[in-house]
């Protein structure tokens, strides 16, 4: 590889962008964006990106397996067994697989002349959103139509075609 498809391959292993890769590579910006697609088509570069992804994945532990995982805590978790409905906190028991579902934690605590008060909001993580992509995960949603069709066609009698 050229010291410029080099560059590219760090380039793009920032944000999986070819045309910003091959701009940040020192490419033309003009025509950036089908130096990019061929760099991507280039048999060694698309090897080096593929080897160096695959090991960033092994050194952050980030497979299918885990991201699924996750995805499910964030689906299934119920907000009953996280937060106490009396007083809005955490509960104590909470199961660490629940607590992960946790996107946000707000404490507001305000101090008057005569009394104070603590107001705690839990955010959960979009259920809907994970539900979506665990779906789409198994196949449950297809969002394209496949209109090839074989069929036998018979033409006979008045439909023949004529010579």
């Amino acid at each position: 590889m050229t010291d410029k498809q080099k560059r590219f391959v760090e380039e793009y292993l920032i944000d999986l962008n070819a045309t910003q890769a091959a701009i940040r590579a020192g490419y033309s910006v003009k025509n950036a964006n089908s130096i990019g697609l061929q760099m991507l088509n280039k048999t060694q570069v698309a090897a080096e990106i593929g080897r160096r992804m695959a090991e960033r994945s092994k050194r952050l532990g980030v497979n299918a397996d885990r991201i699924v995982t996750e995805l499910a805590k964030i689906a299934f978790a119920n907000a009953g067994d996280i937060i106490d409905p009396v007083d809005g906190c955490i509960k104590e028991d909470a199961a660490p697989e629940d607590l992960a579902a946790i996107q946000s934690i707000k404490v507001k605590t305000m101090d008057g002349a005569k009394m104070s008060s603590r107001e705690l909001e839990v955010k959960l993580s979009e259920k809907t959103k994970a539900l979506e992509l665990l779906g789409k995960h198994i196949g449950m949603w297809n969002d394209k139509i496949d209109v090839n069709v074989t069929l036998p066609v018979v033409i006979s009698g008045d439909d023949k075609l004529e010579d």
